[in-house]
Parts: C-alpha cells; structure tokens; sequence
C-alpha cells in the first residue's frame, strides 16, 4: 500500500444550527476534533453506532456541511459518493443509460460515441449486462441498482470513493457480491475508499485500516486485526460483543 494520502482532516469540529432555513435554534455539535488521513489505495472502515456522526463526517468530507475549525484537504479531486439506498439517489424518472451518460455530457469533454464507449465500459465492469441500460431503476433488483450506484459514482473517473453503508439495505448473499465487487475494482481502477458502516463483520471483510466513532469522536484506530483481536476501548468491546 502506498503511504501517498488521499485525504487529510486535522482537528475537524462541525454541527448544525436548529431552527429551519433561518438557522436561528441552538447549535448542536456532531464531530468534535476529528482527525485522520486516508491513504492512497487502501479501505478504510469508519464503524459506530446509529446517530454518532458518520453521516456528518461524510457531507463535510464532500463539503456539503463546512467545518467550524479544523480542515478538510483533498489530494485528488473530490470523492464520489454510494450511497445506502440506490432508489432514492438514482433518478427513477430516466433509464440507467441515461444517468450514466449525463455527468459525461455535463462535462462536455467527449462527443457522444465516447460516451457511449465509457458508458459501456462501466457497465461491464461493474458487471451488469447491456440491456440494464434500457432499463428504469424501479425496473432493477436492490442488487442491480446497487451496481448501477457504483458505475454512477465511477463514471468520471475518481480516485477516491465515500461508501456510505452500501450494503445494509442487500441480503447477505448480494452483499458479499457487492463487497467482491467494491475490492475488485479497487485493483482494476486504483482506488481508495472511505467505507462506513455499523455492521462490523461488513468492516472486517473488506477494510484494511479501521475508525471506531462515538458521539462525534475517534475513540479508537488500528488495523483490522488490532481491533477485532485486541481492542482497547470498552466502547469498540461492546460493538464487538453485539456483532457476535
């Protein structure tokens, strides 16, 4: 693994302010002094319960939510997310080749037989077949809308890839495709990710490094197997316990 860093946050504190579109209600901090690198070519697993801030922490990596100190800098182009619930963030009303080919043609760099090449390209690789192109997400099983998620997120190209609980919403059998998957293109494509999760047995399978996060904080870090086999935080115990 090369120790070239893809992301970088130092001492990362952010949150929300109640109160609707005026923003006026008290503040609510959800990340307090964050820190931690990604590095180039590996999968590193963000683990904690529902509600401790790994949702936030991904919206301010992508910077939809900008932090009250700390920073957040990038060493490639900005990530690509998968999202948790493929339905909900592909677009029903138009069909997979469509919004494939749309951030291509918002870009506007190639002409429409490159498009459709790359297009095709993702399709396979993400390993889906050429009629799924004419096909409406709804129209798609969990799993195969999944893959289209992927081939969505991988179409420009990034280097870099925010997993936001990917397969929580697969059965057991499709999520270990969708994890297959996600390591193999990893190889084929040069990538890193940033894999969030609850479910710890997901992590062990696929991470190299791992954050444990409670209530906005890194309490512990380490590799894989300094976790799940040594773990020094009664918090990360406990998560242990529970995916037993």
């Amino acid at each position: 693994m090369n120790e070239e860093l893809v992301l970088s946050l130092r001492h990362v504190t952010s949150g929300y302010h109640g109160g609707g579109l005026l923003r006026r209600g008290p503040y609510q901090e959800v990340l307090h002094d964050v820190s931690f690198d990604v590095r180039h070519g590996e999968i590193l697993g963000l683990v904690g319960e529902s509600g401790t801030g790994k949702s936030t922490l991904a919206r301010t990596i992508l910077g939809m939510v900008s932090p009250d100190c700390g920073e957040v800098v990038h060493f490639t182009k900005r990530p690509q997310m998968i999202f948790q619930d493929p339905y909900s963030s592909l677009n029903p009303a138009y069909t997979v080749g469509w919004i494939l080919e749309e951030p291509l043609r918002i870009y506007g760099k190639y002409g429409a037989a490159e498009r459709a090449r790359r297009v095709g390209d993702m399709l396979e690789r993400v390993g889906l077949p050429e009629e799924c192109l004419r096909a409406k997400p709804a129209e798609l099983s969990g799993g195969q809308r999944q893959r289209v998620s992927i081939a969505a997120a991988l179409i420009q190209r990034p280097r870099f890839l925010i997993a936001d609980e990917p397969v929580s919403a697969l059965d057991v059998t499709i999520q270990s495709q969708i994890l297959a998957l996600l390591k193999a293109l990893r190889q084929e494509l040069d990538l890193s990710y940033l894999f969030i999760s609850h479910d710890l047995n997901v992590i062990y399978q696929l991470c190299d490094r791992v954050l444990v996060m409670k209530s906005g904080r890194i309490v512990e870090r380490g590799t894989v197997e300094e976790i799940f086999e040594h773990p020094k935080e009664p918090y990360t115990r406990q998560l242990l316990s529970a995916a037993e």
